[in-house]
């Protein structure tokens, strides 16, 4: 399932980025305006087609790291035992919070060929701590918030009872009514 579209990719981290990193090096998309274009699904009939079919590529490669981190994160969902495809409410905590774990997971994705200390870059910090919070998520640590399906599905299912039992007592009531 897609937990991200290109349009959100346009809006953050904007259609500039996506182009550097998404286009093939000799065909690059130079023009931040197309791409946004491209991203957004809007009318591109003012560019050269040679610079649509450029930007076309691109967006291939978007859809394809986006199904990429899509299943990535569906692996982990299915762990917790959540049914797929997962539904949300667009106005859900679950929903941005995958929405952006799925940013997170593109960006490294289209990245995949910087050169850079992993330690010092937000793209492969983000990642990582994406896939940690997957990772809680999928051991029960961590929940979507208001509107999780297995959160629901474990209030239901009583859960959270608690029940105490213990052996019967020595010195009860019970065994002391004779001392009276």
């Amino acid at each position: 399932m897609a937990y991200i579209t290109p349009a959100e990719l346009a809006e953050r981290p904007g259609a500039r980025e996506i182009a550097q990193v998404a286009s093939l090096p000799h065909q690059m998309v130079r023009d931040d305006a197309l791409m946004d274009a491209t991203l957004r699904g809007l009318e591109r009939n003012s560019w050269p087609p040679e610079e649509c079919a450029a930007a076309d590529i691109a967006l291939q490669r978007v859809r394809d790291a986006i199904a990429e981190a899509g299943a990535l994160i569906d692996g982990y969902l299915v762990q917790r035992g959540y049914a797929l495809p997962l539904v949300l409410s667009p106005t859900s905590t679950g929903k941005s919070v995958l929405t952006a774990w799925a940013r997170a997971i593109v960006r490294y994705l289209l990245n995949q060929n910087r050169i850079t200390d992993a330690r010092t870059d937000p793209v492969a910090r983000d990642y990582q701590d994406a896939l940690k919070m997957l990772g809680l998520l999928a051991q029960g640590k961590y929940s979507l918030g208001a509107g999780d399906p297995e959160a629901a599905v474990s209030a239901a299912s009583g859960a959270t009872d608690v029940r105490f039992a213990a052996a019967t007592p020595t010195f009860g009531r019970g065994q002391l009514t004779s001392f009276r």
